[in-house]
Parts: structure tokens; sequence; C-alpha cells
């Protein structure tokens, strides 16, 4: 698979109405790529315990969406295999009091994958300049003074956010961070099964059906963050999110592909350890 076809390229003005939302590249149906998925899955298994044992690198995994493409059900499907040792998932809701009074990254911050672990946001820091946005009674909750809400406040965080990205790859935390892109019409089914199916029904809010009433300033702002945000060391991957099944291939097989570039290996034992081993392996033997 070509991973190219879903970056959000630094040079090239990204407009999501030109990327098709039920893509599903190669692959013509889910009974066509279940075994591949399950391939992948496996693998990142393999690859999750050597990270867990080398702890040289961590892996952030970034997920945003608008409400029905999926997060959840890629996150559970992609992480199926891993080992819940070695792996966080985070679902950020409305910042607490604390939380507020703090500067916007902090909880996030704290959060981070340690290098060995796997972290995983559903949702993220991208919501301060998302939501917050587009609703500005989140950004007056803030607090901030006043002169620090101008006109420059978002190219600002967009720097900061790219700053930061900068010093977790710098520290060997490999970001990456996916956009499942989700038609507006798909979006619409997906909500009216929500609230028929009892399994889905807990999951509805009115929220839902308030932001989707904005759904050409939400389309304009993503479109600014994924242009100012992608960058040669934690670029965005816009995953065409209509069919499921294929949100779940694209984002397992960008996984599995990154983290075969960090090549990582189990450590290697020192000379007494392998002393140590063949002592204890005669003991046992000798039993």
């Amino acid at each position: 698979m070509k991973h190219t076809e879903f970056i959000v390229s630094p040079k090239k003005r990204l407009r999501l109405k030109e990327r098709d939302t039920a893509a599903t590249g190669k692959f013509t149906s889910e009974e066509a790529a279940r075994k591949k998925i399950e391939r992948d899955c496996e693998e990142l298994a393999r690859l999750q315990d050597m990270l867990l044992a080398r702890e040289s690198h961590g892996l952030l995994l970034i997920f945003q969406a608008m409400d029905g493409a999926g997060k959840d059900g890629t996150i559970k499907h992609v992480m199926s295999n891993a080992d819940p040792q070695g792996c966080k998932a985070y679902n950020f809701k409305e910042p607490s009091d604390e939380e507020a009074k703090h500067d916007y990254l902090w909880r996030f911050h704290r959060e981070m994958p340690e290098r060995g672990q796997i972290g995983v946001f559903n949702r993220s820091y991208y919501e301060e300049v998302l939501i917050t946005r587009i609703h500005k009674e989140k950004l007056d909750a803030q607090g901030l003074p006043a002169k620090l809400k101008g006109k420059d406040l978002w190219k600002r965080r967009y720097e900061e956010i790219n700053s930061f990205e900068q010093y977790l790859v710098n520290n060997g935390i490999l970001v990456l961070k996916f956009f499942l892109h989700l038609s507006k019409e798909k979006q619409r089914e997906r909500l009216l099964e929500r609230m028929e199916l009892p399994e889905k029904k807990w999951k509805f809010s009115m929220t839902d059906i308030e932001d989707r009433k904005l759904w050409v300033d939400y389309m304009r702002m993503y479109e600014d963050v994924l242009n100012h945000t992608s960058t040669p060391y934690a670029p965005w991957y816009i995953v065409p999110a209509d069919h499921r099944w294929f949100t779940s291939l694209a984002v397992a097989d960008i996984v599995v592909t990154k983290l075969k570039e960090l090549k990582l290996r189990y450590p290697q034992t020192s000379d007494e350890a392998e002393k140590d081993l063949t002592e204890a392996k005669r003991a046992l033997e000798s039993e």
C-alpha cells in the first residue's frame, strides 16, 4: 500500500474535498482485506514486544475525526493483539478545572508514552486548535490574558504544536497522526445507527447534532490544521473512513510500516549475562 496517497504534504495545499472518503485502494471488499488486517495486527504485536523490550523508542498514535468516523472501532481493531502492559489509550474530554488552569498542552504532555510504550490519543491537543476555535466559549474558559487572544493565537499554537512534536521525536517518540475522513452523508447514516442500536445508544450526544450543523466550519478548520501541522517528522495521514474495514486496514499498515523503519531488535545479552544463563541452564538440567 502506498502511504504517500494518505500523507498531507507540507509542500502542497490540502483540500479535503479532493480526498475520497470512500476509497479502498486495491481492495474491493472486507473479505478481500481481512487476511491482511489479521497479518498486520499480528505483526504489530511482534513489533510491540521488541519495542517494550528495547525501550529505545515510544509510539504515540493520534486520532482525530468528526463524530461517527470510527475512531473507537479503529483503535480497538488495530490494537486488538497488542500487549496491554505496553499500551495505554486516552479518550480526552472537556478539561477539568485544574487542567484548564494549566497551559493547553499540560494535560496531554503528562500522558505521553514512555520509551517502550504505545500511547493512543482518541482526540488530542489538536482539539485546542479545532473545537476551541469554533466554540469561542471554550477558549474563554481557559482564562488567557486578553492580549494573548489576538489574531496571532492560532498561528502561534500551530508553531507550538510543531515544536512540541519535534521535541517528542527528538526524544525517541514516534508520532503518527490520523485524520479519519468521513463524508457528511455517511456520518448521517452512522448517527442514525447510533440512535437505533441498543449497543450504540450510549454513545449518542446532542452535541453530535449541533456540531454537524457546523460541518462546513469544521472542514475549514481541519484543512487549516492539517496544512499547518503536517511536518516531515510528524506527518498527518488522511485515511478514508466511509468503510470501517478499510480504515482499520490502512491505519494498521501504516503503523506496522513505520515501526519496521525503526529497525527494532531485542536487546543483546552481555558476556557476563551469557555466563549466568549457561550456569542457570546447567543447574536446571541437572535437577
